[in-house]
């Protein structure tokens, strides 16, 4: 059987939370381990993880290769893989991004949003592309076997990182622009060049990036997915749900703010709506994947292609970047 697979989560994990994990039969989750963190801080919510994983050994582990999703789905487990949703972990030092794949990274964000030492995010009005540091960084992450992640970049800078990388890079949790103009989306010339070079796109259901917002139907949603395999092709596409489940607003808060800015920045939010927006009612935890999947059957895909975008796809795509160049 095909695994299920989610290319981002990052919620307030908890016991209730993994089990929910087993529940809803996920093999494998990309999990954001930090943002703003300095390394040592990273470190730190390793130890955390670590201990989580003495703690619940017979519900999760720790995922370092495509043969551990393999595992997941012997043992009846889920393999959390570790990423990074800023380059902020590896501070300015490019020996770090060795370092963290060693300690279990397997993506890594240039930017959150906002310009980095390495590229441009997507609030900025102005998008420099990929700096110095920033193509000397992906040829390391490249050797090593760290995914580059552009979920956060803005375009011309997600074009550079698609065209320098010597392999395929990873939006992991967006959708098209074309859908839904959110600044987080992505256009139509992203997509096909994304597609072009081998990489994937993990559709997100956090409510900000659907149509309509927390509104937005299980059908519009996977209509959306079937539109999207026919413009990139449908190897070339996944899950990455954005899953922030029972974090507190405090965290978005911190998101957006981090360490660049003494002011409040709502981001995709407002001053109406400041917090988490409340998850459309067809996918509120790990339970509901069943229900994205038969919105793919009612969409038109074949159990084939509902196999590949629920996990297939991102196996393929984990054997071929994990490991060293």
């Amino acid at each position: 059987m095909t695994p299920l697979i989610d290319g981002l989560q990052y919620a307030n994990w908890s016991e209730k939370i993994f089990r929910q994990m087993r529940q809803g039969g996920v093999d494998a989750v990309h999990v954001t381990i930090t943002y703003h963190e300095t390394f040592r801080e990273t470190v730190l919510n390793i130890e955390k993880w670590n201990r989580w994983f003495e703690r619940f050994p017979d519900l999760i582990f720790q995922g370092r290769t495509a043969d551990d999703v393999a595992l997941a789905r012997e043992t009846g487990r889920t393999a959390i893989f570790f990423g990074s949703q800023n380059p902020s972990c590896m501070e300015d030092d490019i020996g770090l991004v060795e370092v963290l794949h060693t300690l279990g990274l397997r993506f890594m964000q240039l930017t959150y949003n906002n310009q980095s030492l390495l590229a441009s995010g997507c609030y900025e009005s102005d998008d420099t592309g990929l700096t110095r540091m920033g193509r000397a960084v992906v040829a390391e992450m490249n050797r090593v076997g760290l995914v580059v992640d552009m979920s956060h970049s803005g375009e011309r800078s997600t074009l550079e990182a698609i065209e320098h990388s010597s392999r395929p890079i990873a939006i992991t949790h967006a959708n098209p622009h074309s859908w839904h103009p959110a600044l987080r989306n992505k256009s139509d010339t992203v997509l096909r060049a994304l597609s072009e070079a081998g990489g994937m796109l993990g559709f997100s259901v956090y409510p900000h990036h659907l149509k309509g917002g927390s509104a937005c139907t299980l059908q519009d949603f996977c209509d959306m997915i079937a539109r999207t395999a026919d413009l990139m092709g449908i190897d070339r596409i996944g899950i990455g749900t954005d899953l922030c489940q029972d974090q507190p607003d405090s965290i978005v808060e911190w998101m957006r703010v981090g360490r660049w800015t003494k002011s409040i920045d709502y981001g995709e939010g407002s001053a109406d709506a400041p917090g988490f927006p409340p998850m459309p009612d067809w996918f509120g935890d790990n339970r509901d994947f069943g229900q994205i999947a038969d919105g793919l059957r009612a969409a038109g895909l074949s159990a084939e292609d509902v196999s590949a975008v629920m996990g297939g796809n991102w196996l393929r795509f984990f054997k071929d970047n994990f490991g060293p160049e």
